[in-house]
């Protein structure tokens, strides 16, 4: 009994000294780990910007490699930690890796669809395809780029609703944020007003815009666009700065509509006759 209390005894000491040490260590690595990630991730940021500034690389570009950097800095910093996690607990990390690259191996045939969207985000970041802030529809979806990643794209639709799109549904893009955007503004008028007034008072209104700074090129007023049911359309040009087409055109319309009414041209809208039938 007394031999039995012993070993006991003596088991019972050496797995407290394991697990006071084991711990300890683990307090020590999550701690320094704490400290790392949010310096690192701020050092990244700052040196990215130092650099983009220092060779004049577009702010859109500065955003997507810093976004991309900081990401590829956690995934790393997740790693480094598991295996510093395992080693604090004497547990053998050769087997661990060499079982990882058998059962890696395994499952990498069900592992298409990652391997795609790693090689697909690769190109379109080499290919700078998108960039954060742009304004895109790619996978189904529109908005402002938020974040390219390797594995995916995250982007922000207008209502607010973050989408998820991995690189691999990516199969074509159209980049709205690439080159001067146009405002295109159409207004019907009726048919029995002059169309040459009508010209005239639109061109005026057009005038009004030219020195609006937002304009790159115009705008100008194209004609006759259209014949329809129950109005002639008459349509404005002209190019915009990236994503201030939306504002230019709301504020085109508003001005459009107050010149025409000024005039005293109508705009035609729907009407309903109602005839009664007295009876004799």
């Amino acid at each position: 009994m007394n031999l039995f209390e012993e070993g006991f005894d003596f088991n019972s000491t050496v797995l407290v000294e394991w697990l006071i040490t084991g711990g300890l260590k683990i307090l020590v690595i999550l701690i320094a780990f704490a400290i790392l990630g949010p310096v690192g991730k701020k050092a990244i940021s700052i040196a990215i910007q130092r650099m983009g500034k220092q060779r004049k690389i577009p702010e859109s570009r500065t955003k997507t490699l810093e976004k991309l950097s900081v990401n590829l800095f956690s995934y790393i910093l997740i790693f480094l930690l598991i295996v510093m996690l395992l080693s604090a607990v004497n547990i053998e990390i050769g087997p661990l890796l060499a079982g990882a690259g058998i059962i890696g191996l395994a499952i990498g045939f069900g592992a298409q669809g990652l391997v795609s969207d790693i090689v697909t985000g690769f190109f379109i970041l080499l290919e700078r395809q998108i960039e954060v802030d742009d304004y895109v529809t790619a996978g189904g979806y529109d908005g402002i780029v938020e974040e390219v990643g390797i594995r995916t794209t995250k982007l922000r639709s207008f209502d607010g609703t973050l989408n998820f799109i991995p690189n691999r549904n990516i199969e074509g893009v159209s980049n709205h944020s690439r080159g001067n955007m146009r405002a295109l503004v159409d207004i019907g008028i009726s048919y029995d007003e002059n169309i040459d007034h009508a010209l005239e008072v639109l061109t005026k209104v057009a005038d009004d815009f030219a020195d609006d700074p937002r304009f790159k090129e115009g705008p100008d007023v194209l004609g006759v666009q259209s014949l329809g049911d129950s109005d002639v359309v008459l349509r404005i040009l002209g190019k915009t700065e990236n994503m201030e087409q939306w504002g230019v055109e709301r504020d085109l319309r508003k001005a459009m509509k107050e010149a025409l009414d000024e005039a005293g041209i109508e705009i035609p809208f729907p009407h309903q006759v109602y005839i009664e039938k007295k009876e004799s």
